[in-house]
Formats: C-alpha cells, structure tokens, sequence
C-alpha cells in the first residue's frame, strides 16, 4: 500500500504583498510605487520585507542608495505578475456578475492582424454581439504581452514570442511568409547585396527573426532606420534609404512598387490568453473565433 506523502505547509504569502513585489519592480522609484498602489512608503517596506522573511530568502539587493530586485529573483517576480492577473481578473468577474454586466472584451492585436488578417472576423463578432463591450488595442507584440501579463488586456492576438512566457498560453494561428524588398529599380542579387535595412525596432520579435536569418543568409545586418509602422518602413525603401522585411500584405501596396526579393523565412502569429484566466464568456468566443481562421496568411 502506497504511503500518502504529507502536503508541504505553505508560507502564509498575501495577494497584497505580491502586489507590492510587481509594484516596485514596474515603478522608478519605491516611493512612486507605494503611490501608485494607494499606500505609504512604509507600508510597502514593511510589507515587502515580511514577504522576504514568510519566503525565507533576500528578495532585494542594495545598489547605490537604491533596492533594487535581485536577477536571481525573476521567477518570484514573474509568478507575482501571473497571481495578480488572475486576482484582478476573479475581481472584475465578480463586478460584472453582481452588475449583471458579463460582456467585456480588451483585445490587443498587432497592425497586420486587425487591418489585413482579422478584420471579417471583428466586424462579424461585433455585429452578433453588439451588447458586448469590445475595446481594441493596436500595437507591437512585447507590448501587447506586457499588458495581457498585467492583466490589462484578456487576449492578445500578435507574433509568437522566442520564448514562453509564465502564466501565458499561446494558440497557433496563421503563418506569415516573411519577403525581402528591395527600392524600386535596385536589382535583386544574392544576400551579400542586400542592405542597409529599416527595420522594427530593436525589441521587436519580427526584428529578431529578421536578424538571425540575415545572419545565416550572410546579408549584411547594418539597420539605418526603423519604425514600428509598416507603412512608414515601405515608404523609406520607395525612398532609396534601404531594404526591409515584410509580410506580403504590407510589403506590396498600389502606390509605388518595390523591388521583390525572396521569402526568407515565416513567423508564426499566435491567439495569447492568461493561463488559468476567469474570463467572460465573450472573450472566450472571440478566442474560437480567432482560431477558425486559415493556418497560413496566404489562404
């Protein structure tokens, strides 16, 4: 007969002061943390230096005249971000439910997905359900992740990460052919030809994938430029500044014709929810019908 091992007894760790711990690692200063969370400075510090003692280990280091969160401590961090989420999102449940109000959706999606990829399904889903509350947010993936692990947003529609994320669930979705545009005129050669590039800015993932294939290729890697905006890159290659990397459906437009290279690689846009979320049911359909789309962007 098998001997039921005991349950570990679990330190007595509050939501509060988890809140504190995400606080002031998102703030520049303790005191501009304890404001922003609606308590004193000395509420926070004892605070946070009872969680230390319940944990058992330094959650801070001194640098300068600043506490700082020690690099060891990430993972204490990132499961802090992830039960304060999901408290805040239990909070906002139960709000909509004593309200009798269940249709609220924060979806944050990245240009390409709202304007070329989603755009039917958005109109569709607000058209059946026009008593729902859907707020859309356009902007670049690392953003959009940071406001879904807040908690800011319930789903997040962008490209997929290098690597997981804890308390993140990522669904597959479409691929994207990823071509090399060169100004209008410029032959296109091997890689060794191609470049200087405007690109996504540095924290971009696309930017990322972008680079390291340029790597293997052997292309040059210099980046003159580099914009958020889709359009904003095309128009600098019409310009003569340099060469970009783009989906087709922002790369090929009417006005003005670049020079078409090769496909150099495919990126994967992914549907992100909160693991373990209380979400409205609403969210929930939006999600389904999200992943009901074509796999590659050129279905």
């Amino acid at each position: 007969m098998l001997r039921r091992v005991p349950r570990r007894s679990l330190p007595d760790i509050s939501i509060r002061q988890l809140e504190y711990l995400v606080a002031v690692a998102d703030s520049p200063s303790w005191a501009a943390a304890a404001g922003e969370i609606g308590v004193s400075p000395s509420a926070l510090s004892q605070g946070l230096a009872e969680l230390e003692r319940r944990l058992g280990v330094q959650l801070f280091e001194s640098v300068g005249r600043r506490r700082k969160l020690r690099t060891t401590m990430t993972p204490v961090l990132n499961h802090a971000r992830h039960v304060v989420a999901l408290t805040c999102d239990v909070v906002s449940w139960a709000d909509r439910l004593r309200l009798a109000d269940t249709g609220h959706v924060s979806l944050g999606m990245i240009d390409v997905a709202a304007v070329v990829h989603f755009p039917d399904v958005l109109r569709g889903f607000r058209s059946e359900h026009n008593d729902v509350d859907l707020r859309l947010t356009v902007a670049p993936s690392q953003s959009l992740l940071e406001d879904l692990q807040h908690g800011t947003l319930d789903l997040v529609v962008c490209v997929e990460p290098p690597q997981p994320m804890t308390g993140i669930e990522f669904v597959p979705l479409l691929i994207e052919p990823m071509i090399v545009y060169g100004p209008p005129g410029v032959p296109i050669d091997g890689p060794s030809t191609w470049g200087p590039w405007v690109l996504f800015p540095e924290a971009s993932h696309s930017r990322r994938l972008v680079i390291d294939r340029l790597r293997e290729l052997g292309a040059s890697t210099e980046v003159a430029a580099e914009s958020h905006q889709p359009d904003v890159l095309r128009e600098m290659v019409l310009l003569g500044l340099g060469w970009t990397v783009l989906p087709r459906s922002q790369g090929e437009s009417e006005r003005g014709e670049l020079a078409v290279g090769e496909q150099i690689l495919e990126r994967q846009l992914v549907v992100a929810q909160r693991a373990g979320a209380v979400t409205d049911p609403a969210v929930d359909e939006l999600a389904r019908r999200l992943t009901r789309q074509p796999e590659t962007a050129d279905e």
